[in-house]
């Protein structure tokens, strides 16, 4: 006799009547335990005892349901929905078929046929791979900004944020800086110290945080741009926001791998040593961090400077990117030769 496939039901019916044959079990308490009459359980004895285990084993198991829906009737419904409705989900092709075609069948058993024709297909199959979006060609055409809001410096400082410039083209951190917060006076300044180390980049690669963008689609006031995208946009220099995090990926390996460098290597040795947190002083820890949290750079694809230095462009310290950098707010003056200036206002004369 080979192997016999049974459930974890009949298996449990095959030890309680094993039990009341071997006379160890009454039927009055197998029939407790089964759930079952008295009637019921001896009808099962007697069938163990002419055909073994494999009474107790469902007579239809391994065959086709009795109440199934005929293969023509299936392939009928099949074709119907090829010819049809060949774009409709399982559930509305058949509330279709049943207004119709009066053919009347569950939206589960529909689902079922139309999965195996290859006619529909479940949320997991449907799932489309977006494919990563390729780096720029040369060294300064985009730069990914971003800043992460951290205790960096534990319990020895309050929480920081770490503002982070990386070249797109070749994963180089081009700047780091630690601020108080993430301000538009905090990304002033970081791009003050970038353009006047490394030049004008073509364009910078951000998320969708208000420094940046607009978010408030009821604003009816200014020109559409932030502060930070008014200066840029003054610069000539091109602003991205993307639309999902992974797409900052870069930025985000960085972050993860300072977290786990910079913490250790930064802690005191003796106990008792409090810091408090300067912007000089956190300058020179982010100089610490990109010469010791540097990733493996890559070759960019062109030789090419994507960013033409500042003394190019005849641009000055003084002048155009200084003005640039303020915070700047149109205001229109009366017949009074007056015009509101935050709650107090202002006057010319």
């Amino acid at each position: 006799m080979g192997l016999v496939l049974m459930s974890e039901r009949e298996l449990q019916r095959i030890e309680v009547l094993a039990q009341v044959l071997d006379g160890s079990l009454r039927t009055a308490t197998a029939a407790r335990l089964l759930e079952l009459s008295q009637r019921q359980i001896q009808r099962l004895i007697g069938k163990v005892r002419d055909e073994g285990a494999m009474a107790v084993r469902h007579k239809l198991r391994g065959r086709p349901s009795n109440n199934r829906t005929s293969d023509l009737k299936r392939d009928y419904i099949l074709s119907l929905i090829r010819s049809d409705y060949p774009d409709f989900g399982p559930t509305l092709a058949a509330e279709k078929l049943a207004e119709r075609h009066g053919i009347r069948i569950s939206s589960e058993s529909l689902r079922q046929w139309m999965l195996a024709a290859g006619l529909w297909q479940s949320r997991a199959q449907r799932r489309h791979l977006h494919q990563p979006r390729l780096r720029r060609e040369a060294l300064g055409e985009l730069i990914q900004i971003d800043g992460s809001e951290h205790r960096w410096f534990e319990d020895r400082g309050p929480a920081c944020t770490l503002l982070v410039f990386i070249d797109d083209a070749t994963g180089r951190l081009m700047q780091m800086r630690f601020v108080a917060s993430e301000t538009t006076e905090a990304y002033f300044a970081a791009l003050r110290d970038y353009l006047q180390r490394h030049g004008r980049p073509v364009a910078f690669y951000s998320d969708k945080h208000s420094v940046f963008r607009v978010n408030r689609a009821e604003a009816r006031s200014g020109h559409g741009m932030t502060q930070f995208g008014r200066a840029l946009c003054e610069l000539n220099i091109e602003i991205i926001c993307a639309n999902s995090s992974q797409a900052t990926d870069e930025i985000e390996k960085i972050l993860s791998a300072a977290t786990c460098y910079f913490l250790p290597c930064r802690r005191p040795r003796g106990k008792g040593r409090g810091v408090r947190f300067k912007p000089r002083r956190a300058a020179k820890s982010s100089t610490f961090l990109v010469c010791g949290a540097c990733t493996a750079f890559r070759p960019p694809f062109s030789p090419a400077l994507g960013h033409p230095p500042i003394a190019a462009l005849g641009l000055v310290c003084d002048s155009p990117i200084c003005a640039s950098m303020l915070w700047q707010v149109v205001r229109v003056s009366g017949t009074a030769l007056a015009s509101p200036c935050g709650k107090t206002g202002c006057e010319f004369q």
